[in-house]
């Protein structure tokens, strides 16, 4: 699954970048930013989702690698479908995912326990916007949704 996109600015998805221009980014040496994670799970989803990490450490321009586990506490077949968001909201337009498991349906039989990667970078030009030059921590938080036939899922953004 390659869902090259990015959370915009308030939280809208954005197009994200290819290949060569991740290969010719520039790291942001002196610019350290912490990552953290966080996941949630609709109370109507009976799965146990939580980051492998609580938070990991890049600067601007490189790429990272994450993970979430999710395990179906059940005894059926299970489907759940995630959003995501990241905080603080400005910083979204930065954030861009390579690969990742959100708003695609993700099976699970009875108790199964699945890996889910999470490959990112922050893009360098965040390095030089001056509104988040107060900016050390970034948060991606992950809410897990039932999916169900019909049901519409909610969409990041911030109406």
């Amino acid at each position: 699954i390659v869902c090259l996109q990015a959370t915009g600015l308030g939280g809208t998805a954005v197009a994200g970048h290819d290949s060569d221009q991740i290969e010719k980014m520039e790291p942001v040496r002196d610019r350290v930013l912490k990552i953290k994670f966080n996941a949630d799970v609709h109370a109507s989803l009976h799965w146990n989702f939580r980051p492998q990490q609580t938070e990991v450490y890049v600067v601007p321009g490189e790429t990272a690698l994450a993970f979430y586990k999710a395990r179906n506490a059940t005894d059926k077949p299970v489907i759940g479908i995630s959003t995501y968001n990241v905080i603080p909201y400005e910083a979204g337009q930065y954030f861009n995912k390579i690969q990742c498991f959100c708003f695609e349906e993700q099976r699970l039989n009875p108790h199964e326990e699945v890996d889910m990667p999470v490959f990112f970078y922050i893009d360098p030009e965040f390095a030089e916007d001056p509104r988040m030059v107060n900016v050390d921590t970034v948060t991606l938080s992950y809410t897990f949704f039932e999916a169900k036939e019909g049901q519409s899922l909610p969409l990041p953004g911030y109406r």
